[in-house]
């Protein structure tokens, strides 16, 4: 049977090749990019970063701006970035479950200490998209869950107090849309590091973009991982309860 006329094995093939899902998985941290610093990144040439990335564009999965000379490209979406990061997740556990058949290592360790401190502060803390991963970003999904803020009884939702504690601290939620493939309110994203969950949906972005606009945290350096800053430390434990992991 001839599958090449597949949406689904044509979005495979995309993900398929090793720097094009290094590019998909940098986006990660909600920003735009250069093609430029997608090529650092990747440790791939220009060129070569340049055609990978138009196939990304042209795929639907990456959108790019023109300022002046310099081309910037971001995921296409929030749905997009759910469907790396899950796809990610899948990886993680797949390769797991490969290595302890095989009683190989699932996951090479890292090869250099710069990379291992990276590794250690994405898991600390560190964006998914637009929204807090990492312990950081479970422990705030427990806090909001355990002071009744949000409930999944019936599903995930923001119940009424925590729509007033999110007025309270002048947190606004985007405005609902009602088209199809709209944005959840609220969303359960499975944390590839601690196999748990932190939130996403327009309730996981807002947490996020309030944390940095009012440098709750800060980024490290150019990549996906988060600073909690000692006022955000105390926010968090006033607020929520939570202690900087």
């Amino acid at each position: 049977m001839d599958h090449r006329g597949s949406p689904l094995a044509a979005l495979a093939a995309l993900l398929a090749d090793p720097t094009r899902a290094a590019f998909c998985s940098a986006l990660l941290d909600g920003r735009a990019w250069t093609a430029g610093e997608l090529a650092r990144s990747a440790g791939v040439a220009p060129s070569t970063a340049s055609e990978h990335l138009s196939r990304l564009i042209a795929g639907g999965l990456l959108t790019e701006e023109r300022q002046g000379r310099h081309r910037y490209v971001r995921l296409a979406s929030p749905a997009v970035a759910t469907l790396i990061e899950d796809l990610t997740v899948f990886a993680e556990a797949a390769a797991g479950a490969i290595g302890h058949s095989s009683g190989e290592s699932a996951r090479p360790g890292p090869r250099t200490l710069r990379e291992a401190t990276r590794q250690s502060a994405e898991a600390r803390a560190r964006t998914c998209y637009d929204h807090l991963a990492g312990r950081l970003g479970v422990a705030v999904a427990d806090a909001l869950l355990d002071r009744g803020l949000v409930t999944d009884r019936a599903g995930l939702a923001i119940t009424r107090r925590g729509h007033a504690w999110l007025a309270a601290q002048v947190i606004e939620l985007p405005p609902r849309s009602g088209r199809p493939g709209a944005r959840p309110v609220v969303r359960s994203c499975l944390d590839w590091t601690e196999r748990r969950s932190h939130l996403g949906g327009a309730l996981g972005a807002a947490l996020c973009r309030a944390a940095l606009d009012r440098a709750w945290v800060e980024r490290i350096g150019s990549g996906r991982a988060l600073r909690v800053t000692p006022d955000g430390g105390r926010a968090l434990r006033e607020l929520l309860g939570v202690e900087v992991p």
